[in-house]
This record gives C-alpha cells, structure tokens and sequence, in this order.
C-alpha cells in the first residue's frame, strides 16, 4: 500500500510530517508540500535513526512497508524507534499474515507467499517489542475514492478488497486514540469486488 493518502490526511489535519524516502525525486515532491524529508533508505539504521531523532519521542510511526527486505526494514524500524524514545507504531500488512496463514489460498501463497512470510516477521518482531502498537491487515488493495464503509475485524477470518484511500482513513482512525492497545485487525469492505472499481 502507498503512504500517500496517509501523508494526505495527516497534512490536512495540519500534523507535522518527517519521512523517510529512498528516490530523490520524489523526496523533493514531499518536500514542496511541507513534509520534512530523510532520504535513505529503511534498511539502513543511520537513515532510521536520524528520522525517528527529527521526529521527536512523541511521534508515531506510520510503516507501509513491502518488499523483499521487509522483515529487516521493519527489525531496524522498531529497534531503532525503541532506542530513540518512540512508543507508537501502526504497521500495515496484508490479510494472510501471522495467524491468519491457514486462511491464504494455495494461489495467493504461491502467488505472493514469499512477501506475506516477511511481513508475519515483521509483525512478530513489532510484538515483541515495547511500542504500543496496531498492526492492519487489509484485503487486495484498490484505487479509489474512500467510502468509509470499510470494516475491521478481529479473531475471524475475513476475505475481500479495500480502497487504499480508505486504509489511510482506518489508520488516521487509530491514531486518535489515546493508546492502540496492541492490537491486531483485518480490513476489508464487505461486497467490495475489483468490478466496482471500474
């Protein structure tokens, strides 16, 4: 999933926003909007560390991370946020991730298994920790207008498509909260299908 309609939110709301970001093209994108940008990449503990220092303790941090490197990404993220002072964290996984495993097909795992594994490691690493965390996992991602009529759900299995801008709202959601109580939810809209998109 994109960061973009996470970014969008968070600057409507008039929040300070410190990214890290890889290319340098689209680090100067963010900066005319007024985010404060750290180019580098999430896989390097200085760059992580040197967002987290400018972000300040009472930031939270926002992963949308995928990738190949992304339980290692994600090992340095919350080691370097636990050295650093921060307490908050939302990560945004995917459905079949951690105990949810048994409900992925034999499709989607030989599909996109190697990238759930990662992500499961990620989550566990980040359970393990001392951050207050949320970890979301929405269903196939599309483009779109957010409808709002995303579902979370929790200790039952759940397939089924989101709005990524609709993510980004859930996200938003969680983090006005005084605490995210370490929790762990599925996201989807019910009857959403990739038609409805067209």
């Amino acid at each position: 999933m994109s960061c973009a309609g996470v970014l969008e939110l968070a600057l409507a709301e008039g929040r300070s926003v410190v990214a890290l970001v890889r290319k340098p093209d689209a680090a100067q994108r963010l900066r005319n909007l007024g985010v404060t940008v750290i180019e580098g990449d999430a896989s390097d503990p200085y760059a992580v560390e040197q967002a987290c220092q400018t972000a300040g303790e009472s930031a939270a941090i926002i992963s949308t991370l995928g990738g190949a490197q992304d339980y290692l990404a994600h090992r340095i993220i919350v080691d370097t946020a636990e050295k650093c002072g921060l307490s908050q964290m939302v990560m945004v996984t995917s459905l079949g991730c951690g105990d949810s495993w048994p409900t992925l097909s034999q499709r989607a795992r030989a599909a996109f298994g190697q990238a759930v594994r990662e992500k499961s490691l990620a989550e566990i690493w980040l359970q393990t920790s001392t951050l207050d965390f949320a970890i979301v996992r929405p269903g196939g991602l599309l483009n779109g207008t957010a409808t709002g009529l995303a579902q979370l759900y929790q200790h039952q299995e759940v397939h089924g498509f989101v709005y990524r801008r609709d993510v980004a709202r859930v996200v938003q959601q969680l983090l006005a909260e005084a605490s995210l109580n370490n929790q762990i939810y599925s996201l989807v809209q019910p009857e959403l299908t990739p038609a409805a998109n067209k």
